[in-house]
């Protein structure tokens, strides 16, 4: 991919090396106004209250904000607390890149539809990492949270899909990214809402199935993003075959067939690797959205 040198999306945010991420601040805030009549009530609590709103001001003055520091949430959040190499650093700059260059293609397509989109935000993080949707370690691998509208990526995950998988690639690496993105586009779009609705009550097998459609679109709508980088001529030669060797490796007959135990149709939540395959190319062939509608094709 020819990727250095373009514009890098603001929408990373690095915790990488940093612990987990607490609710400090803001539950800081809860306790205050929870309490705070029993502090008025009381001679010394309205001391307290006003030794407090002096310290707090004094340091807004100084440029500190001490409910970010509480919570971890300051803006040098998004940089990371300690070194990495730069081949890690690189890698980072690359998804802040193919990031950005989502953010291009989605808000081109919703804008041509007369719609807003709502660009998603982008953390890294190292081992462990808390969202809107609990708490996940790097072996779940990328994810998306409905809750957050934030993708969450351990870089070294990238590390196993080559090593691994046998995915090697920088294409292989922005399909990754592009499907996660593809999951906030359903999100948007309401479909990630039907999907939800549709399962409630029903048998495991048919959640799953549902599962599957939605993660087909997904790869479908990475497709349409990577339609949209090959006519900026953003790819290289070989590219495509990069994220179809991606797609493949992650199917999930692959996957059982990896792991030694039965291959198990039933129990499938991301479809095959043909499946796969066949959807990223039709959105990738086509750069249309309409193109995507797994839920009315037949699998």
């Amino acid at each position: 991919m020819d990727w250095r040198g373009r514009r890098q999306s603001r929408n990373v945010e690095d915790r990488r090396g940093q612990p987990l991420r607490s609710a400090g601040g803001a539950g800081g805030v809860v306790m205050l106004v929870r309490f705070l009549p029993m502090m008025l009530r009381s001679k010394i609590g309205r001391v307290v209250l006003v030794l407090g709103v002096v310290v707090f001001f004094g340091a807004r003055l100084l440029g500190i904000d001490l409910l970010q520091v509480v919570d971890g949430s300051s803006q040098t959040a998004s940089r990371p607390t300690q070194q990495f190499s730069p081949q890690e650093q690189e890698l980072a700059e690359f998804v802040s890149v193919v990031l950005a260059d989502t953010e291009d293609t989605w808000n081109g397509i919703f804008a041509a539809s007369g719609q807003r989109y709502e660009e998603p935000r982008l953390v890294l993080f190292s081992n462990r990492v808390k969202s809107a949707c609990g708490t996940a370690s790097s072996a779940v691998g990328p994810f998306y949270c409905p809750a957050d509208n934030q993708v969450y990526l351990d870089l070294v995950f990238f590390r196993d899909l080559k090593s691994q998988l046998g995915a090697p690639g920088d294409f292989a690496q922005a399909y990754v990214v592009a499907h996660e993105v593809g999951h906030h586009v359903q999100n948007l779009m309401g479909i990630s809402q039907k999907v939800r609705a549709s399962g409630a009550g029903k048998s495991a097998a048919r959640v799953n199935e549902l599962s599957v459609r939605q993660e087909l679109q997904a790869d479908c709508f990475a497709g349409v993003w990577g339609h949209n980088a090959n006519n900026q001529q953003l790819l290289d030669a070989g590219d495509l075959d990069e994220a179809l060797t991606a797609a493949s490796a992650i199917g999930d007959d692959r996957l059982q067939g990896r792991s030694g135990g039965d291959v198990v149709p039933d129990s499938f939540t991301h479809g095959t690797s043909e499946q796969r395959v066949t959807w990223f190319k039709r959105g990738f062939t086509s750069g249309d959205v309409a193109q995507c509608d797994t839920f009315s094709a037949q699998l």
